[in-house]
């Protein structure tokens, strides 16, 4: 979240947080643009007004980069042409203050579904070292080959698609094995377990593949 008013930051980051969404803050437009450059964020909250660098330079420069993250800009301004400008620079949507917090996140929501969507149509993804080709079932970490199977890169796949969300044990198994194998749901704990020890640098305190006790997985990355 790149916004410079800091009442405004302080009140959009504690709705979103009481939303269990993780918000990191940036006070100016450089500071934004080395976050949404350097780091793996699955949305960014833009302010058009910023100091060092504006929001939309700062969108233009975030596109030019080739990320697709998502972008929602917040402005005071209420003119079309700001709203055209915009969503011309690479925005994917546009909220003018003031705004309702419930809103905004039903604005996050819908850019995130879409998000979602689109990677149906990517071959390929990247958290950290890893780099993932769905298309050609390679994978490489730190830059070193990465031995994973057909399963495990469906698995990465579904989950990836899900990123952010808690995805069960049966969703797993409904969505990666095919119904006439009868897994067991303890099926799913193995591969991740594997997985793990192949794309965590830790495996016994993942980073990526996180478990929700009791239901089944998060992806994060």
């Amino acid at each position: 979240m790149v916004e410079d008013d800091e009442v405004m930051s302080i009140a959009l980051r504690d709705g979103l947080e009481s939303e269990n969404y993780f918000v990191q803050p940036a006070k100016d437009g450089e500071e934004g643009l080395r976050l949404a450059t350097e780091a793996q964020f699955d949305l960014i909250i833009l302010d058009l007004m910023l100091p060092k660098l504006s929001g939309i330079d700062l969108c233009k420069k975030v596109r030019a980069s080739g990320k697709t993250i998502p972008i929602i800009m917040l402005t005071a301004r209420g003119q079309e042409l700001d709203k055209v400008i915009g969503l011309k620079s690479g925005a994917d949507d546009y909220v003018t203050k003031p705004f309702s917090l419930l809103e905004l996140l039903a604005r996050i929501e819908a850019v995130l579904r879409r998000a979602v969507k689109k990677l149906d149509n990517i071959g390929t993804y990247q958290f950290d070292d890893v780099f993932l080709d769905f298309k050609k079932l390679e994978a490489t970490k730190g830059g070193v080959h990465l031995d994973l199977s057909p399963r495990e890169f469906s698995i990465m796949k579904y989950l990836i698609e899900h990123r952010g969300e808690i995805v069960t044990r049966d969703q797993l198994l409904d969505n990666v094995w095919s119904y006439d194998s009868f897994p067991l749901t303890r099926t799913v704990d193995t591969h991740i377990a594997k997985l793990r020890h192949k794309i965590e640098m830790t495996p016994n305190n993942p980073q990526y593949l996180i478990t929700i006790h009791g239901v089944g997985y998060k992806f994060i990355g």
